[in-house]
């Protein structure tokens, strides 16, 4: 067992109806408020009037057109509004992208200089406004962490900005306002949540009790994914997704275990920075091949534990039961319809030197990953993806 620490101050508001609290959640944090967003889904759903009419009695501000794999120009530009029109409070009202950007902007309205400088740096974060969220998308748990991942397209980077201070006030998790979300972007969601728990799960040393969180959460998404690209309006489905969503990043499922590199998530950074595809997408392509190249005579057991536990697999077989295991995750990946391959989704290999040689610069060294990947791995990883 592995010391941990734990710190989860966000207050979770899960549940349908519980935005009527949202005017005496805020009122405390002040009157002015910047509510962000990305494209007109939530106008076209109402959501963002009904906000509107129950804030009343604040001021309001909006930024909208933040982009999926946000980027730094959207920071910039909420930065800015903050500091011209003195804002007090962050509201932002979307999926995971919408957050990780509004979360750059709570500590970019404190800094003089350019809010990129605190992604490359976060020493460098001092203050953040108060940030509250509405969540509408199951995927990142950005509405129960303290980072965010931002994109600069001048420099090719998709980099996490990651600080204590960035952790949302409070987070309204209603299942409800994702019934709208289409099969393409649950399946991509639940890929990412999916990839959140395989991140923390396979590593060097677990233990019982969170090797069993991980297996649970894998259970949940595999088993309610399904039923949410077939009948949209399930609310049980939406809410065992949501809630594996909020629980999958928050440093939970990693108590009392040995780090994770994060590889896959390391490695689809560098693809998404380049072609921006949809994040969950390339994590879904790139996972069973990270997995195949992992698999040893001295990782099989733990592969072959997550296809009992998981996949309820049988057999006496390890290294058997290891392979069906990768090669389940790689149907369920199908099944939901996602693509297989990179060259579905655009990507060519023209980058993928750059890429490698990218990795060690802005990430954790992939030789402390489950199985240590050098340079020459990542690129067997990308060129069995493509």
């Amino acid at each position: 067992m592995h010391n941990f620490n734990l710190y989860l101050p966000t207050k979770l508001f899960f549940g349908q109806n519980r935005l009527s609290e949202l005017p005496q959640v805020l009122k405390p944090l002040g009157s002015r408020i910047l509510i962000t967003y990305g494209g007109g889904s939530i106008i076209k759903s109402g959501l963002l009037d009904t906000v509107k009419k129950s804030l009343r009695d604040f001021t309001l501000f909006e930024l909208s057109g933040i982009e999926p794999n946000p980027r730094i120009t959207s920071v910039r530009d909420g930065a800015a509004i903050c500091k011209k029109e003195k804002i007090d409070i962050l509201l932002a009202i979307g999926g995971g992208s919408v957050l990780d950007c509004t979360k750059n902007i709570a500590c970019g309205a404190y800094y003089d200089g350019d809010p990129w400088d605190l992604v490359l740096d976060t020493s460098k974060i001092t203050r953040a406004l108060p940030i509250v969220d509405i969540i509408t998308l199951a995927a990142t748990g950005s509405e129960y962490d303290a980072g965010g991942v931002i994109t600069n397209l001048e420099t090719n980077e998709k980099r996490a900005i990651i600080h204590s201070l960035l952790s949302p006030y409070a987070s309204f998790c209603d299942p409800s306002l994702t019934q709208s979300v289409p099969a393409w972007h649950t399946a991509a969601g639940a890929a990412d949540i999916m990839s959140h728990t395989f991140e923390q799960y396979f590593v060097k040393d677990g233990n019982i009790l969170t090797d069993g969180f991980c297996e649970a959460m894998l259970r949940t998404v595999i088993q309610m994914t399904p039923v949410a690209i077939k009948d949209p309006n399930n609310y049980e489905a939406r809410a065992q997704l949501l809630m594996a969503s909020s629980f999958g990043c928050c440093n939970l499922l990693c108590i009392g275990r040995s780090a994770s590199a994060w590889p896959c998530h390391a490695i689809e950074h560098e693809i998404s920075a380049f072609h921006d595809i949809t994040h969950g997408v390339g994590l879904a392509i790139i996972t069973p091949h990270w997995m195949r190249y992992s698999l040893n005579t001295e990782t099989a057991p733990k592969f072959a534990q997550y296809g009992r536990n998981v996949w309820n697999l049988t057999g006496d077989d390890t290294m058997v039961i290891a392979r069906e295991a990768i090669d389940r995750t790689a149907q369920f990946f199908t099944e939901i319809g996602i693509p297989s391959k990179l060259s579905d989704v655009g990507v060519t290999d023209k980058h993928f030197e750059e890429m490698a040689d990218h990795i060690p610069q802005c990430w954790s060294p992939l030789t402390d990953a489950f199985v240590p990947i050098d340079r020459n791995g990542v690129l067997e990883i990308l060129k069995n993806s493509l």
